[in-house]
């Protein structure tokens, strides 16, 4: 199991796309800021970059059914850092969709595995919305 170990750059990795939303989602309530937004962008890319790995991270953002959503992202990212927030952070928002679309289904089942959250999505009506996409689910 080496790639479930914490060494010292995914622990930073992480700190960094745990940054990266926190300022994102600042930039959202401040009304698009998009100095927020912009260091969001930036930290959540580093971070993500940092905690699975360069060869990885290109891997992923260049794999052919991969490419709209990176494109999607690339260009709301610039939509963003050139003084347009909401239609970057929409273009984001569509490319963040369409490139972590296969984790969903790996993040239904940890959170109905949470104590206390969990049983909120234990409840019959969520928990018949999240087991539709189950059989998609993607090792991670």
């Amino acid at each position: 199991m080496v790639g479930l170990e914490m060494n010292d750059w995914k622990k930073i990795g992480l700190g960094l796309t745990g940054f990266g939303v926190f300022f994102s989602f600042l930039g959202i309530i401040f009304f698009f800021d998009k100095g927020l937004l912009a260091i969001g962008n930036i930290l959540f890319i580093s971070g993500v970059i940092m905690t699975i790995g360069v060869k990885s991270s290109l891997q992923f953002f260049m794999k052919r059914s991969n490419f709209k959503g990176t494109i999607s992202f690339g260009v709301g990212f610039f939509f963003v850092i050139i003084g347009w927030p909401v239609i970057g952070m929409a273009a984001e928002a569509y490319g963040f969709i369409i490139l972590f679309s296969g984790f969903w289904p790996t993040l239904s089942v940890f959170v109905q595995k949470i104590p206390v959250i969990g049983w909120i999505f234990q409840q019959p009506y969520l928990r018949s919305m999240l087991d539709r996409y189950r059989g998609k689910r993607v090792p991670v």
